[in-house]
């Protein structure tokens, strides 16, 4: 089915309470994206492109804008919770919908088990990091348990601290780190092309934080102008960011000391500036990481809300609190499997299937902002051509086991969904 041309679908009575303004947005998005990016990312892009990982950058840039284009298009029209579920639904079908809200789901479950480990292994000893993973992932849920608002005030504070750390790394390291241009461009091809778009689909992983602004349409005030104006804020300021940090930190430590390095931007910054310098960093690196964990948990929750609405997932989830009006069952399912995934995966293996994941998501994206009309299309149809064809292209470059675990995992909802619509379709009176 499709949805009409400017119209959006009703929510219930008992909604989500509209509480957040353009700011909020916009530092929710940030905080997605910036602690997933300059701390989990540039390591294991170096590793497969070298210095072609400024190219990797750019393209996973390019593809990511294109796709942020086409979310803050479909927001404007639908602002209500579940992101591309709800687009993908009203604009291409049910099924098309479902895939793309179960690719969000899992995919950014597993970035909460993604951001919680990079958290644990920035702050404390290897052996003890799954636990303190465990433990970021209770507490941050909890947080999000009273309140949208707390989640804002919180990821602010974040925020700000983050991006000073960030700042001070980068002028540290290169005013006394001994900068080496030739390190930016002396192996930019040697990896080849295919080397390049691995790192792209990495890195893309780093940039998809400004999901997280869609799927909470329904706590956004004026939401049809403050949700493409946050989403288009937050990736702009989040690429100046990766490019600066991405530049200083090949420039100063070289592709094989990036590659190798376990916290690449700690070696930055004791590079130019000493080993005092250390701790603060892992401080920042903590707190980034934990900024996203925190707003991965509040969009995964409202897809998740949106989908159990609609019978997708199990209709308890659906349920909305009514103090604090947060789907907590959501909430609290979500960080139960996140608590799982940290205590049995590494954080390359999150990364390489979350990215997965949500590159299918925007594929997806891309195809409904197609399909849009008249006052609701704000941007070029080619840009929704680029970013489909990114995705496909991403997702086919990724780490083979990244992708027989995605594909069995895809297979697992599509099950579940028929086996749903089976029971429906057996009880009297039901039409599906």
């Amino acid at each position: 089915m499709t949805g009409a041309e400017s119209s959006a679908p009703q929510v219930p009575a008992a909604g989500l309470a509209r509480r957040l303004g353009t700011g909020d947005a916009i530092v929710i998005g940030l905080g997605s994206m910036i602690g997933a990016g300059i701390f989990a990312v540039f390591a294991p892009a170096a590793s497969v492109a070298g210095s072609g990982l400024l190219i990797g950058l750019a393209i996973a840039a390019v593809v990511a804008f294109c796709n942020a284009t086409s979310s803050a298009q479909l927001a404007a029209q639908y602002p209500q919770s579940g992101g591309t579920y709800l687009y993908g639904r009203e604009r291409l079908g049910e099924w098309a919908g479902f895939l793309a809200g179960w690719t969000f789901v899992i995919g950014k479950t597993a970035s909460c088990a993604a951001m919680a480990l990079t958290c644990a292994t920035y702050a404390v000893p290897a052996g003890a990091a799954p636990w303190v993973a465990a433990a970021a992932v209770v507490a941050l849920a909890t947080v999000n348990c009273f309140g949208v608002t707390r989640t804002a005030t919180a990821t602010k504070v974040i925020v700000v601290a983050v991006l000073a750390v960030l700042v001070a790394v980068v002028v540290v390291g290169v005013a006394g780190g001994g900068p080496d241009t030739s390190n930016l461009t002396g192996d930019l091809l040697g990896h080849g092309w295919y080397g390049i778009a691995q790192s792209a689909g990495l890195v893309f992983f780093a940039f998809a934080g400004y999901a997280r602004i869609a799927t909470l349409g329904e706590e956004v005030g004026d939401p049809r102008r403050a949700i493409p104006r946050a989403i288009v804020t937050a990736l702009a300021i989040t690429l100046v960011v990766y490019v600066a940090v991405g530049i200083a930190a090949l420039a100063v430590l070289g592709v094989d000391d990036l590659a190798s390095s376990q916290s690449p931007l700690v070696d930055l910054a004791t590079a130019g500036g000493g080993d005092g310098w250390a701790t603060p960093v892992r401080i920042g690196a903590a707190l980034a990481a934990l900024g996203a964990l925190l707003a991965l948990i509040a969009g995964v929750g409202r897809t998740a809300l949106a989908m159990a609405r609609n019978g997708d997932l199990p209709r308890a989830l659906s349920r909305i609190e009514p103090r604090h009006r947060v789907p907590r069952r959501a909430e609290v399912s979500l960080a139960v499997v996140v608590v799982v995934l940290v205590l049995t995966v590494d954080l390359r293996e999150a990364i390489g299937f979350s990215s997965f994941g949500v590159l299918l998501y925007y594929l997806i994206a891309n195809a409904a902002a197609w399909t849009q009309r008249g006052d609701d299309r704000r941007y070029p149809r080619a840009l929704q051509i680029i970013g489909a064809v990114g995705c496909v292209v991403l997702v086919a470059t990724l780490p083979a086991t990244s992708i027989a675990i995605g594909v069995g995992v895809v297979a697992v909802g599509i099950g579940y969904r028929l086996v749903v619509q089976t029971i429906e379709r057996r009880r009297p009176g039901v039409e599906i």
